[in-house]
């Protein structure tokens, strides 16, 4: 009988494997291949929580866990059938309530599985039961608890994080679960990888403020040291456990970036989220009846294993749009059978190319991708005509860059009045963000009810948003007070970003904004983090490998990606790490999903940046940005990856008194 955590490394040296690749092998062949009976004919039953299911289905399909010999998945805590001829994996958290359903399920006289592998915590318990111990054939403790979203990505499942931490922190009991939950699911990251942080963290700053304020700017110093205080132990618990530090870890929470979740992101992944009603990656749309009746709905999952989606997520909607219809076009010039055009020799529309689908089944595949798509992106085109959204995105890129401030928020506001609420309040966001001193008292006031018109319920947004804030609002002093800008050859500049266009590849309009976490995971690469800002739990091993100077050799020895001399503001190209492997039809772009493994290979220490309160489409396209340049893993972790709509929720529901806190530290509106 085991008790610990498989002597196996999927992270080997000789073998380097993305970070969702070695979650969903642990999944797959340690836990379920390892229960694999001597009886090669031999199914089983995979028993899972609440809990475990979502592991499980963030890293792996049913058809995977049914090549495994599972021939049934079932809920824990419902009513089973009994198959004692079948042997049971059960994959649940070491928890009371799921131990003494397991003991239910093997007590008595006749057990409703036959031998079932399980999770290691509590094993006292049920070693006490006489009866239970001899059918059970294996204990192993998987240390596998968070949740992959992407490639590079995962969450902490912990959608009310913010309200628990950033809300009333006098709910102390709430307060202390909500991160004790989060270090234990981010350890079980580094146990599973076999991984050891170095771990950084934003430092709280000195505040003559509140107990509260203090406790919020608190929130990521803690979770920092119950993430090392975890880690720690792994080097003696779980066999092979690196005992000196092999990655870099950084936690930040959202006060480090106020602007990436609200402004208008313009990648396709991005306007995807923000613009069409999508259940997480969770696509309807309308497909022709089999039968010949009304359309039906299908839903569609736009992740990884859609080689088109994986081509064209990060890049520019407009340049996924030209790239759609390139591979739409080449498809019907290089297949005979999607040459059968309408009589006319009209071009085919989705709707053709759908039909087309039922009369041509051997090219079902490759049309729907293409179709899919081509219909996605057209939507996505339609609400930014509908909505002039390119005039609100250029504003909201000017008042980032310190290209705009107040007059062209207010002018925009009184042209601008069928733009919808929550644009107008998204656009008051990131002026108050830019420009906090100018943001305060009647002038914010008459910015939010006389010319937005919001409602008291979306004021209260900003409001909360202030409280997240805190003290790194990174208030400047107001020279003037007023709404006033001053004009002159050289104007002096409040920007919240510096523009990088001289630096940067050709690049699509619209598409100078980054997020801070670009500059703070190169500064942690460069060995570069702001002391004064920023801790760490242990300083680098004196290790060759470890020390500063040798990550700067390493540096030396892996240098950025190269770029071109600088272009034209007007170029409209997408910078080469974006363009993975263009494919010029509907399917070839299939050798994507095949060789994206081939680019981790020579890779350097993995980064891990953990977001506390929410992370954004724009701070996971930057990881697979910086990936390619650093010659680094980045990978993101986060509470939950949200889009626009879900921030505004979040920042509404934060507790009532916030707002009268507000008004005791001076920052009510």
């Amino acid at each position: 009988m085991s008790f610990s955590d498989s002597e196996t490394s999927y992270s080997s040296a000789t073998e380097y494997k993305p970070f969702r690749q070695i979650s969903r092998d642990r999944l797959l062949y340690e836990m379920l291949r390892s229960a694999r009976s001597p009886d090669s004919k031999a199914w089983k039953v995979l028993i899972m929580d609440k809990v475990t299911v979502k592991v499980m289905s963030h890293s792996c399909k049913m058809a995977d866990i049914t090549d495994q010999e599972v021939s049934l998945v079932e809920d824990l805590f419902r009513r089973r059938q009994p198959l004692p001829s079948l042997d049971a994996v059960y994959f649940i958290q070491p928890s009371k309530e799921n131990v003494v359903m397991f003991l239910s399920d093997m007590s008595g006289r006749e057990p409703l599985y036959k031998n079932s592998p399980i999770p290691k915590e509590l094993v006292n318990h049920i070693k006490s039961d006489t009866s239970v111990l001899p059918r059970i054939g294996a204990l192993r403790e998987m240390n596998l608890e968070y949740f992959p979203v992407d490639s590079q990505g995962f969450i902490t499942d912990q959608e009310t994080a913010m309200e628990e931490l950033y809300g009333n922190v006098e709910n102390t009991r709430r307060f202390n679960t909500s991160l004790n939950t989060m270090a234990i699911r981010i350890a079980t990251v580094f146990a599973s990888l076999k991984e050891l942080p170095c771990v950084w963290y934003r430092a709280a700053r000195e505040s003559d403020e509140s107990t509260a304020t203090a406790i919020r700017e608190s929130v990521p110093t803690k979770l920092a040291d119950a993430v090392w205080d975890m880690v720690s132990k792994y080097k003696s618990t779980i066999p092979g456990f690196p005992q000196n530090e092999t990655c870099d870890m950084l936690i930040v929470d959202r006060s480090v970036d106020q602007i990436a979740p609200v402004i208008h992101e313009w990648t396709y992944d991005a306007m995807c989220h923000d613009l069409l009603n999508m259940d997480g990656n969770k696509y309807m749309h309308e497909v022709p009846s089999k039968t010949g009746g009304e359309p039906e709905m299908k839903e569609v999952i736009l992740e990884d294993n859609d080689s088109v989606w994986l081509e064209l997520r990060h890049a520019h909607i407009a340049d996924a749009s030209e790239r759609l219809h390139e591979k739409f076009t080449n498809f019907v010039s290089k297949n005979k059978a999607a040459q059968l055009q309408g009589r006319d020799g009209n071009e085919l529309s989705t709707r053709d190319l759908q039909k087309m689908v039922q009369a041509l089944p051997q090219y079902t595949e490759q049309v729907e991708k293409i179709s899919l798509h081509v219909e996605i992106a057209g939507k996505i085109n339609k609400i930014i005509r509908e909505t002039e959204l390119r005039d609100l995105g250029q504003l909201e890129q000017d008042l980032v860059f310190g290209d705009a401030g107040a007059k062209e928020v207010i002018n925009f506001l009184r042209t601008k009045q069928n733009t919808t609420p929550e644009y107008k309040l998204r656009l008051l966001m990131i002026y108050a963000s830019v420009y906090p001193e100018k943001f305060e008292g009647d002038k914010a006031s008459k910015l939010m009810q006389q010319l937005a018109k919001l409602s008291p319920d979306d004021m209260k947004v900003i409001s909360n948003m202030q409280l997240v804030a805190g003290t790194s609002n990174n208030k400047k002093a107001s020279t003037d007070g007023g709404f006033s800008l001053k004009f002159s050859n050289q104007k002096t500049k409040q920007a919240a970003r510096k523009d990088r266009t001289e630096e940067e590849e050709e690049t699509w309009q619209l598409f100078r904004f980054y997020p801070l976490i670009e500059e703070l995971i190169k500064n942690l690469s460069k060995g570069e983090l702001s002391k004064n800002e920023y801790s760490c739990k242990s300083e680098p091993s004196a290790s060759p490998s470890n020390t500063k100077d040798s990550a700067r050799k390493s540096s030396k020895q892996a240098p950025v990606a190269p770029t071109t001399a600088p272009h034209s503001m007007r170029s409209r190209r997408t910078a080469n790490w974006g363009r993975s492997r263009v494919s010029d039809d509907g399917y070839s772009s299939d050798s994507t999903l095949k060789n994206v493994t081939a680019d981790f290979k020579r890779m350097g220490k993995r980064i891990f940046v953990f977001i506390i309160g929410g992370a954004t489409r724009s701070e996971l396209r930057v990881c697979h940005k910086l990936t390619t340049k650093l010659k680094r893993e980045v990978i993101l972790g986060t509470t939950s990856m949200d889009d626009p709509p879900q921030y505004l929720t979040k920042l509404k529901i934060l507790c009532d008194n916030n707002i009268a806190q507000l008004d005791r530290l001076g920052l009510g509106i």
